[in-house]
C-alpha cells in the first residue's frame, strides 16, 4: 500500500509523544538552554507535519527532526534573536505509541533527573518534568498544580534560564544522589497520569499521558529495584487503570468507583499491581505512592469481602495526612469520614480548608456536595455541585454531575 498524507501527520504526531523529551535532551545537551531547544524543536515539527505528507516519512524519523531543530538553532543565532513560540498543538492532542518508545529511554531520564537538580526551586521541578519530558503546556501544568497559568509560565521560564545559566549536568546522577531527585520525578509521572486519568480519554486511544506515564514508572522500577516508591506509584496507577474499563457504562455515560461493574476491572493488572505493593511494604520504609497504593487495594478488595472497610480507609488516609499537605488526601478522608458516619465533622475539615487553594479544584467541590449531602445540607450539595459543574469540562462527567444536580433539585421539592 502507497504512504498517503495521513502517515506523515501520523508520524510525526508519534514523535511528538514516543521522542519528544529524547530529543529535547538531545538538542540541549550542549549549552543547556532547555527554551531554545523547545523553540527548534517546535518548529521542526511544524516542518515535519508540512514536509512528511508530500514527501514520505523519512527513514530516521528522530534523525531528521535533530537535524532540522539544529539548522533553525543555528539561523536563529546568526539572526541574533531565537524566536519564542509554544509548544505545537501536535504535542498536546497526540496520542502517542508505546511500541515506538525507545527501548532504553536513558536521554529521557537524564532530563527527568537534571529538572529535579538540588539547583532548581523545589516547587517547579515537577511540572518542569511535565513541560520538558512529556510536552504540556503551561495552562495544563498550571491546573494540575493549582497554580495561575501566568505565575505557572514564569516559574517554568525562569527555571529553564536557571539550568541554562548555571550550566547544570545532563546526565543521570550519580547513584547515591538519585533518591534525592526521586520524589519529584514520581510526582511529575502521577500528575501527567492524573491529566490522562481526570480527562478519561477516548476509549480508542489507551496510551495517551496514562500510558506514558505508566511506562516511565515502569522504567524506573527496572533502574531502582530498591526504592519502594517507583513500585508503590507503579501500583497505584495500575490498580486506577485495571478499573479503566468499567468508568463509562455502555452508553458511555460515567460510573463512580461505587457503581462500577466489578467483572470489568482487569484482574491481571490487579495481581501485578498487588505484587508491586507487597515488594514495596517489605523494605519497611513509609512512601506517599505505597500508601495511595494501599487505599486502592482496600477498595478492590470490595468484590472478594462484599464490603468496603471503610475503617481501614480512614486509617490509611490518617497516615497519609500525617505524611503529606497536599489536598487531595485530605479530601479523600473528608469523604471516607462522612462515609463513617461522620460528616458534619467531614464537612467542617473540607471547609477548612484554605480556599484560595480549592475554589477552583474540581474534586475538592464534589466531595463537598457528597459529605454535605449525607450531613443533611441538600442546599449546601447543590451548591457545591453547580460549582463542580462550573469547572468540569468532560462531557460524561458533566453529564454525572447533572443527574446528581436533578435528583438533589427534585427531593428539595418533594
Amino acid at each position: 500500500m502507497m504512504p498517503t498524507p495521513d502517515d506523515g501527520v501520523r508520524a510525526a504526531e508519534r514523535a511528538a509523544r514516543a521522542s519528544y523529551g529524547k530529543l529535547l535532551a538531545v538538542l540541549a545537551a550542549r549549552d543547556h538552554d532547555i527554551a531554545a531547544a523547545e523553540d527548534a524543536l517546535s518548529e521542526a515539527f511544524v516542518a515535519a507535519l508540512a514536509v512528511w505528507p508530500v514527501e514520505g516519512v523519512p527513514a530516521n524519523p528522530e534523525g531528521w527532526l535533530v537535524t532540522a531543530a539544529r539548522n533553525r538553532r543555528r539561523n536563529a543565532y546568526r539572526a541574533g534573536a531565537v524566536r519564542q513560540r509554544a509548544e505545537p498543538d501536535l504535542l498536546l492532542r497526540a496520542d502517542g505509541d508505546a511500541a515506538a518508545a525507545p527501548a532504553i529511554p536513558d536521554d529521557r531520564l537524564r532530563l527527568m533527573f537534571v529538572c529535579a537538580h538540588p539547583a532548581i526551586d523545589p516547587a517547579v521541578r515537577a511540572p518542569l518534568i511535565l513541560q520538558t519530558v512529556l510536552g504540556l503546556d503551561a495552562a495544563r501544568i498550571a491546573r494540575a498544580f493549582l497554580t495561575e497559568p501566568a505565575a505557572m509560565s514564569q516559574r517554568l521560564v525562569r527555571a529553564k534560564a536557571r539550568i541554562r545559566d548555571a550550566g547544570l549536568r545532563f546526565a543521570l546522577p550519580d547513584p547515591e544522589d538519585m533518591p534525592g531527585r526521586l520524589a519529584d520525578v514520581l510526582d511529575a509521572i502521577y500528575a501527567a497520569f492524573g491529566q490522562g486519568w481526570d480527562g478519561l480519554e477516548r476509549p480508542d486511544a489507551p496510551e495517551g499521558l496514562t500510558g506514558e506515564a505508566i511506562w516511565l514508572a515502569r522504567i524506573l522500577v527496572s533502574l531502582m529495584p530498591e526504592e519502594p516508591e517507583p513500585n508503590g506509584l507503579l501500583a497505584l496507577m495500575l490498580y486506577c487503570t485495571a478499573r479503566r474499563a468499567a468508568r463509562r457504562d455502555a452508553a458511555g455515560a460515567f460510573v463512580p468507583l461505587e457503581r462500577q461493574d466489578v467483572r470489568l476491572w482487569d484482574r491481571a493488572l490487579i495481581v501485578e499491581a498487588e505484587r508491586l505493593l507487597t515488594e514495596a511494604a517489605g523494605a519497611g520504609r513509609f512512601g506517599r505512592y505505597q500508601c495511595e497504593a494501599a487505599i486502592q487495594s482496600v477498595h478492590v478488595q470490595r468484590p472478594i469481602t462484599g464490603r468496603l472497610n471503610l475503617q481501614a480507609l480512614l486509617t490509611l488516609y490518617d497516615l497519609l495526612v500525617r505524611h503529606t499537605d497536599g489536598i487531595g488526601p485530605r479530601i479523600g478522608r473528608a469523604v471516607v469520614l462522612a462515609d463513617t458516619g461522620e460528616a458534619e465533622r467531614a464537612l467542617a475539615d473540607l471547609d477548612g480548608m484554605e480556599r484560595a487553594r480549592v475554589r477552583g479544584h474540581q474534586p475538592w467541590w464534589v466531595a463537598r456536595a457528597h459529605v454535605a449531602e449525607r450531613a443533611g445540607h441538600a442546599a449546601t450539595a447543590a451548591e457545591s455541585l453547580r460549582a463542580a459543574l462550573a469547572l468540569t469540562d468532560e462531557a460524561a462527567v458533566r453529564a454525572h454531575l447533572s443527574d446528581r444536580l436533578a435528583r438533589l433539585d427534585a427531593g428539595a421539592r418533594e
